[in-house]
């Protein structure tokens, strides 16, 4: 049976020989500033934070008991992404592909309203990232990008985001996949025709850098006023001409100012229904945990608001995930810091 030493008794050797040698607290030092982007990675290939979750829980429970007979060929970082892909390769096996109402069906009748939850269907999840992620961090969680790599075979997705995400060599994403580079490419290419076709022309990085954080902040006040205001009109000013606003796990979706406004005025904003509204990020958008006034104790977020913005402004998609889980509730990560990222070059991120 192994034990753990303290950090005062780890051999000279590194922290990679304590923890071969059974040292936990060594592991956890190595493993600790990894496990952020090993979940997003993970997130990107599942589409679902608790698929996620139990994706990066095998993979670090696999990795310690592999530890031992680890060589250290490649880096620990390239080893611990190889068992991620495939652990969260075997799930995507077992589990049906993550959707989002607009790719379920067609656009419902906003006077039937928003229709009855569909727990049972596997919906895409969104994500909380950190305030502090760059530019690339963010641009590889959108849910444009996240819902369109859901559509990709297993292989092509791993290949996509280990290479343009990622930014790994066709031979190291060789290695995880136990592919020749040529192939590696030829997957690849497949999978940027297919992804570049559900993909706008620009991601909401650069939307959101060229709009300032300025007019971004307005936006979010006007979007917050509105709302809290109940002020139907306020919010179809906002909206662009073909905007889209979805609910999952409600399968029904609105396209248009009419269909919108009709949604609106007779449903969510319709009198006796009252909210309030705190700004915070998610999937690298612009986003609102949404709570239902006057407040109960305890009382949950009624949805999370996660907005699609245009070039020029207008808010394009409003993706409302119904009933978000306790990382949203406990304490939503506010917009403090400017929205430009620390990348100024041109995005290091997916083609399209």
């Amino acid at each position: 049976m192994r034990h753990a030493l303290s950090p005062a008794a780890a051999p000279e050797g590194g922290l990679l020989g304590a923890a071969q040698r059974g040292d936990e607290y060594a592991w956890r030092e190595l493993v600790e500033p990894l496990r952020p982007e090993l979940h997003a990675h993970c997130y990107r290939m599942l589409g679902s934070v608790h698929d996620a979750d139990d994706a990066l829980q095998d993979t670090l429970l696999r990795a310690w008991r592999a530890l031992p007979g680890f060589e250290g060929r490649g880096s620990l970082r390239a080893w611990l992404y190889r068992i991620a892909t495939n652990s969260s390769i075997k799930l995507i096996q077992r589990r049906p592909q993550r959707v989002m109402p607009l790719d379920h069906g067609a656009a419902s009748d906003p006077r039937e309203g928003p229709g009855e939850p569909r727990a049972e269907l596997p919906w895409l999840e969104p994500y909380p990232e950190p305030p502090d992620a760059s530019y690339e961090q963010r641009e590889g969680v959108e849910l444009a990008f996240v819902a369109a790599l859901q559509h990709l075979p297993p292989r092509q997705r791993a290949v996509l985001i280990l290479r343009d995400v990622l930014g790994f060599s066709a031979g190291e994403v060789g290695e995880v996949l136990q592919a020749a580079p040529d192939a590696v490419y030829s997957i690849l290419q497949r999978a940027h025709r297919a992804v570049n076709e559900r993909l706008p022309e620009r991601s909401q990085q650069e939307t959101l850098r060229s709009l300032g954080d300025e007019r971004l902040k307005r936006l979010a006040e006007r979007f917050v006023a509105a709302w809290e205001d109940a002020d139907v009109d306020a919010i179809m000013a906002l909206l662009a001409d073909d905007a889209t606003i979805a609910m999952p796990p409600r399968p029904s979706w609105f396209r248009g100012h009419e269909a919108i406004r009709t949604f609106l005025a007779g449903w969510p904003l319709a009198q006796g229904h009252s909210w309030r509204l705190v700004s915070t990020r998610a999937n690298g958008q612009l986003a609102f945990v949404t709570y239902g006034t006057p407040p109960d104790a305890g009382e949950p977020a009624h949805a999370l608001q996660v907005l699609t913005l245009t070039r020029e402004g207008a808010i394009q998609d409003i993706t409302a995930f119904l009933d978000p889980d306790e990382r949203w509730i406990q304490d939503p990560p506010r917009i403090s810091v400017a929205w430009h990222p620390r990348h100024t070059g041109p995005p290091n991120g997916f083609s399209r």
